[in-house]
Formats: C-alpha cells, sequence, structure tokens
C-alpha cells in the first residue's frame, strides 16, 4: 500500500491524466508499480522523472534525502519489470539501474537542471541510484473512454510537455544545458512518432470509412510536414555544442505556435467523428 503522503498525490494524478498541485506541481511526474521484494504485493509510488530520449526514462533514488534507499528500489532490484502510468498511457517498463560513468553522466543532467538533486545526495552521504524505465513493447493501455478523448490526452501531454520546454529555456543559463537538450531531443522525437502513427494508421482509416474527409485528411498531412520541417530544424540547432539560449527560444516558440494550432484544428476536425466511429 501507498504510505500516507503519497495517497493524495496518487488520487490527485490518475483523476486529473496526470496534472497535480502542491510540490509537484510543474514538474514532471510519473505513477511506478513495483512489487514488493518481501510481500510480492504491488507499491505505487509518485515520482519525478527526466526524459532520455527514445523509448525510456530516468527516475533517481533521491528519497528525500535519506541516508537509505527508498523501498521501491529494493523492490525493482529483486523484480525490475514494473507498471508506469504517464497520465495518457500505462505500460509496462524495464528497471535497470546505471552505473558507472552512464550513471554519472545522468546524475551530472539531472543537476544542471535542478541542483536539489546534489542537495539530496550529500544530505544522504550516498550516491543517489539512477534507473532507466525502458518501456517493454505492446498495446497501449489508457482510460480514455472514447478515441477522441484518447487523440485529447495524447495531444495534451505534448501541450504540457512545450510548456515545461518553455519555462526551462527561459530560466536557463546563456548556453544550452545538457538535460535541457535531452528534453527537447526527447520531445521531438514524440511529435515524430505520434504523427507517423497518424499518418500511417488513422489517417487512411479515416479516408476509407469517411471519404468527404479526405481534403481535411489532406490539410493535416500538410501540416504535419511543416511541423516535421520545424521539428528538423529543432534538430538542427540542438546539434550545435555552443548554442545560443536565445536561438533555442525561437526555435522553441515557431514549434510550440505551429504545434499547438495544429492540435487545435485536428481535435477540432477529428474528435468528432473519432468519437462518433
Amino acid at each position: 500500500m501507498p504510505n500516507e503522503f503519497n495517497v493524495p498525490v496518487i488520487e490527485e494524478f490518475r483523476a486529473n491524466h496526470g496534472i497535480v498541485g502542491g510540490m509537484f506541481e510543474g514538474g514532471r511526474l510519473v505513477l511506478v508499480t513495483t512489487t514488493g521484494a518481501k510481500s510480492g504485493q504491488p507499491h505505487t509510488v509518485p515520482l519525478g522523472y527526466l526524459p532520455d530520449g527514445g523509448e525510456r526514462i530516468l527516475v533517481i533514488g533521491s528519497a528525500g534525502g535519506s541516508p537509505r534507499h527508498p523501498a521501491w528500489f529494493h523492490n525493482l532490484l529483486a523484480n525490475p519489470v514494473v507498471t508506469v502510468e504517464d497520465g495518457t498511457f500505462t505500460y509496462e517498463a524495464r528497471a535497470t539501474v546505471l552505473d558507472g560513468a552512464e550513471r554519472d553522466r545522468a546524475f551530472a543532467r539531472a543537476v544542471e537542471g535542478d541542483a536539489g538533486w546534489a542537495d539530496y545526495e550529500r544530505q544522504s552521504g550516498r550516491a543517489l541510484p539512477v534507473v532507466a524505465l525502458t518501456a517493454i513493447p505492446g498495446p497501449p493501455r489508457t482510460d480514455a473512454a472514447t478515441p477522441g478523448g484518447m487523440l485529447k490526452l495524447v495531444h495534451d501531454a505534448f501541450r504540457r510537455e512545450l510548456s515545461l520546454i518553455r519555462a526551462e529555456v527561459a530560466r536557463s543559463g546563456p548556453v544550452l544545458g545538457a538535460q535541457l537538450r535531452v528534453n527537447c531531443l526527447s520531445l521531438c522525437a514524440g511529435l515524430h512518432g505520434h504523427h507517423v502513427r497518424e499518418d500511417e494508421g488513422m489517417f487512411p482509416g479515416l479516408e476509407y470509412h469517411r471519404p468527404d474527409l479526405a481534403p481535411v485528411v489532406r490539410e493535416l498531412r500538410t501540416e504535419h510536414e511543416k511541423i516535421a520541417a520545424l521539428i528538423g530544424r529543432m534538430l538542427e540547432v540542438l546539434g550545435d555544442a555552443d548554442l545560443p539560449r536565445e536561438t533555442l527560444s525561437a526555435e522553441v516558440d515557431r514549434l510550440a505556435t505551429e504545434l499547438e494550432s495544429h492540435l487545435d484544428r485536428e481535435e477540432t476536425a477529428l474528435i468528432p467523428v473519432l468519437d462518433a466511429v
């Protein structure tokens, strides 16, 4: 069972599709369910995470600066397959504890983004474990009641991540930090994958079942091409090791403005249709 502190956070997270207030407001949060090393029972805990590109995220065993590793860390050492809830989807993931130089690089990135991690490590007197959670391929699971509802949840997740990145860029130093760079790369990869799935899966189905929507689908595909070009530009500037903050800020603003307009138009055009199918 989750502890008394975690219960309201978990309930709020699930009720609001990943959005919570309090100390976690404005941060990246997931729910991770491990299997008890001794009890064999499921234990759910809210954890802040770092994007790590591709299909994995990183979590850190800070335990609030406690001298002992958190219980969830001991659980995943015994049973490395965990369940992750990100507010949009629920999926299984395999936990891998990073070590050596890989761990140190990841932790340095975390500290660069939030010095509080270094404070926790000093307070704890131990090296905080960094754990990669890699998604295990499988069908997506969501509590969305309708296909249109699921599309809205996915879009809202992109909106939140864009908002977080904009805020991170605004408070960053004159040169782009390593973790912020990874956050941007992860967003680009997620957007690309989402649009490929729409172009190759959802759009052909709509064109087949609703020929009258062909002009709308063509327009949305054209918008995907424009966004792909903006993503390409983002990747280009992110490849510059000396990238000034102002350059990234301009590219993020361009992508955010175009993407947010596209998401709004797509929802207006498609959600009623998807929910009627």
